[in-house]
């Protein structure tokens, strides 16, 4: 019986310090960073290239659930000249995580999110230099993610996101609000790559 209550005694403290920083009032903030430059092979061929940075700050309205916000910017330009080959997009992105703790310093969580993108497009010529704006972007999506969580310390939380399920509605208009056809878009993903995860850090107040 008295081992009985000893194990029963340090289960509830192990997942009472797995919720330490999940728990009702506590603050998250955190974010990442992307950048991806791809280039061929072939002769005089030039780079595309991929940023984006979007920090984020949440609050728990609960113990292990918390909501919050993202802003940040992303930038993109094509390798090829186009009408619409330079976009810059501001971008916001609400969502809503829900933790689940599974051992000391480990916790698992599904976050839902909306990111949203408002941003313009620019041509690029043959050397690839912008100029003049070309449209408007707008991109409205949902996404599903997955992920775990590892709590070195207790403000300190170094996070592994995989891709779940996304839907994404992208249009892009011309300089007089009306739709460009054959640039707007309906993507939608589903599946995981667990060899392939998003790396992060959040920090817990």
């Amino acid at each position: 019986m008295k081992k009985l209550i000893l194990s029963m005694a340090l289960l509830g403290g192990v997942i009472f310090s797995s919720q330490a920083q999940t728990e009702k009032g506590k603050f998250i903030v955190g974010g990442n960073v992307y950048y991806n430059s791809s280039k061929s092979d072939a002769e005089g061929a030039k780079a595309t290239q991929d940023f984006s940075i979007l920090p984020n700050v949440g609050y728990f309205v609960s113990d292990n659930i918390a909501v919050g916000t993202g802003v940040g910017y992303q930038s993109a330009k094509s390798n090829v000249p186009s009408d619409y080959g330079k976009e810059q997009a501001f971008v916001v992105s609400p969502f809503g995580r829900y933790y689940v703790p599974l051992a000391d310093k480990f916790q698992f969580f599904g976050q839902l999110s909306v990111p949203m993108a408002f941003g313009t497009t620019k041509a690029t010529d043959e050397q690839l230099k912008v100029g003049d704006k070309t449209g408007s972007s707008t991109s409205i999506g949902v996404a599903l993610s997955p992920g775990f969580a590892y709590f070195p310390s207790s403000k300190i939380g170094i996070e592994f996101a995989l891709n779940g399920a996304s839907y994404n509605h992208y249009t892009l208009e011309d300089r007089d609000g009306n739709d460009i056809k054959g640039q707007g878009s309906d993507d939608f993903s589903i599946g995981t790559n667990f060899f392939s995860p998003r790396i992060g850090i959040q920090f817990y107040f």
